[in-house]
């Protein structure tokens, strides 16, 4: 297994090899979305099932504390609560908090699907994941933004086409594809984790390495967020799904159903996961409650299923969901040599 982590990567970036010492900024596109209708309807439908819509806090925005102290009183079911806090933590979120940046460097230089670079703004270093294809012509990172971070505010909110990043070091990590094989391919991350595996899948496919010997890898892609526009190249992904019969693209969504009529997984990644393997797998090193999920019926149409024996699984996320689904990969059979992850935070 080769987990590893880029934590205090800031705290040594002079050590690293320099391949630029600008950029060219040439795009900064949001990938989330303004859902501020969606959360209004969301509040009132939601209070209406208890008689505690009081409409004059929900009109073209939602004054909360108003609401708040209004609903202090009635009897809400707990569930009820957790839901409105949840959508209050939707609604006041900044915007956009989801951004790919894509760039020119003034040197050329090579690097391997999965690798990261670590870029300096405004005197601030940080390490990203590369995000695009060896093949393309632009590099581009995928930033979530952090409440009071201070890099990717800035990312979010102040970068323009044309801007300049003054220093890149890199490329760097180990975190990379296998060679070329007949063994199917997981790709599994929560979050900007997916950034690095969209690397690998575009070059996967541009190399014609989604087959081997004439005959197609199944390749599949378990992708966990809160809502699914924090799902990054979501449109991309299922675009794929559309084109390949042995691409399936799988977003796990935790929240996504208190706001629209979502009716796919729900679940955690190494949850869902358990639930597309195949009939055969036995895991009984694998926690009882994870091991549950065996019996679970997907929530999607997918035929498809997946043998651990003949798959090779890159995952890539917060560093505590990366060990886990390293662990539930294990258990259910998938070699050592053949469970790749990078973590994070």
């Amino acid at each position: 297994m080769g987990n590893r982590t880029r934590q205090h990567l800031d705290e040594r970036v002079e050590e690293l090899p320099l391949f630029t010492d600008t950029a060219t900024v040439t795009r900064v596109d949001a990938l989330d979305e303004e859902r501020g209708p969606a959360v209004r309807r969301a509040v009132r439908r939601l209070l209406k099932e208890h008689g505690a819509l009081v409409e004059e806090h929900v009109g073209e925005s939602i004054d909360w504390d108003a609401l708040a102290d209004d609903v202090r009183g009635v009897a809400l079911p707990d569930v009820t609560r957790t839901k409105l806090r949840t959508l209050r933590e939707r609604d006041e979120r900044a915007y956009p908090s989801l951004v790919e940046v894509a760039f020119d460097p003034d040197t050329a230089f090579d690097f391997a699907p999965g690798q990261f670079v670590t870029i300096r703004f405004r005197g601030t270093p940080r390490p990203y994941s590369i995000a695009s294809s060896p093949n393309s012509e632009e590099m581009s990172l995928c930033v979530r933004r952090v409440p009071g971070g201070r890099l990717s505010e800035r990312l979010c909110t102040e970068l323009e086409p044309g801007d300049h990043l003054p220093e890149l070091r890199g490329p760097n990590g180990d975190f990379t594809l296998q060679g070329p094989s007949a063994k199917d391919m997981a790709f599994l991350a929560t979050g900007t984790g997916v950034a690095p595996l969209r690397s690998m899948i575009r070059y996967v496919f541009e190399e014609g390495m989604d087959t081997y010997d004439g005959e197609p890898r199944e390749m599949w892609l378990f992708l966990g967020a809160s809502w699914e526009d924090d799902l990054a190249f979501r449109e991309e992904f299922r675009a794929l799904d559309d084109e390949h019969e042995h691409f399936h693209f799988v977003p796990c969504l935790t929240r996504e159903r208190y706001l629209s009529g979502w009716t796919g997984e729900t679940d955690y990644v190494q949850q869902t996961l358990l639930k597309y393997l195949a009939d055969d797998v036995e895991a009984d090193d694998l926690d009882a409650d994870l091991r549950s999920f065996l019996d679970e019926a997907p929530a999607t149409d997918i035929e498809a299923r997946i043998a651990p024996c003949d798959l090779e699984v890159y995952a890539c996320g917060v560093s505590a969901m990366v060990q886990t689904l390293e662990d539930v990969c294990g258990c259910v059979g998938v070699a050592g040599g053949d469970i790749r992850g990078e973590g994070y935070g």
